[in-house]
């Protein structure tokens, strides 16, 4: 069997910085799909799609229960699909939860979400995660700068940027409570980070990301030439944005909780091989190794 040729080094004893070489819009103009022709060129310019209600506010209920209802299951947190906040021990994120709850795996297979998914990838998807993030008020952490698709390709196997990430947002996003922060552009320029990945890296990046992330300087400078967009909006927002977009989170310090669903549609044709810079592959319920389509 011939090797796959690594496209994107990364995790090596340098931080290199390494230009596209995919697509960001898969599909052609007249795939069809929800996503209008104009918005569409603005995903591939910007690598995100903002929309202002994806879902009405009696589903956003109806998810806003079910996520608290997940959250309050002892069972759940017994789970290792559940990632504990180190300092205060609330519940940060829950993995799998198209697979653990059938309210979410309805939300999966809405046409509003998955139908955007194969109008940008130009193919059928599945589910390569999916999780709610749980930021309560007063002092829940943030996620720390970082490209998505550098950590799915160096520790999951995905060999190209055909993989799409949408975060539907089930409280208000404000400016003060650790909203979605990303780096318009940077989804064209890789960033590979310097360092190996250690063993089991997941159970420690949950929490607090280490291996792959950028330095300061690499920040520093994408940030100069990209600027930072900021998500606020309303419950039953969304955000749809590329795979190697440079985003990440604040620490919410204020009373206002932020929650959301996350989930991420990864193309039939760019499935997962063997790591490209991580000694294992991580478990399946942060990187799926059923690719089934879906339907």
């Amino acid at each position: 069997m011939t090797a796959l040729t690594d496209l994107y080094p990364t995790r090596g004893t340098t931080e290199v910085s390494v230009p596209r070489k995919d697509p960001v819009v898969w599909g052609s103009p007249d795939t069809p799909g929800p996503i209008p022709t104009a918005a569409l060129q603005e995903y591939e310019r910007d690598g995100f799609l903002a929309v202002d209600q994806l879902i009405g506010d009696d589903e956003v209920a109806i998810y806003r229960r079910e996520l608290e209802r997940l959250v309050a299951d002892p069972e759940i947190r017994a789970d290792e699909r559940a990632i504990v906040e180190p300092r205060s021990k609330e519940i940060r994120s829950v993995f799998e939860v198209h697979k653990l709850s059938q309210v979410f795996a309805a939300l999966v297979r809405d046409e509003r979400v998955v139908g955007r998914a194969r109008q940008i990838l130009g193919s059928d998807v599945y589910v390569h995660q999916s999780r709610i993030n749980v930021k309560p008020g007063f002092g829940a952490g943030g996620f720390y700068w970082h490209s998505d698709f550098e950590t799915w390709h160096a520790e999951d196997g995905l060999p190209n940027m055909r993989t799409v990430s949408v975060s539907i947002a089930l409280t208000e996003n404000l400016d003060t409570n650790g909203g979605l922060m990303i780096m318009p552009g940077s989804h064209r320029t890789f960033l590979g980070c310097a360092g190996a990945t250690p063993e089991d890296n997941y159970k420690q990046s949950l929490q607090m990301q280490d291996a792959g992330t950028p330095s300061d300087e690499a920040l520093t400078a994408m940030a100069g030439d990209y600027g930072i967009r900021l998500f606020t909006g309303r419950a039953g927002s969304a955000t749809w944005f590329d795979c190697n977009c440079m985003h990440g989170s604040g620490d919410n310090i204020t009373p206002f909780p932020r929650s959301n669903v996350f989930i991420v549609f990864n193309s039939v044709e760019n499935t997962a091989v063997e790591p490209f810079a991580a000694p294992i592959r991580r478990p399946e319920f942060i990187g799926a190794r059923d690719f089934t389509p879906v339907r």
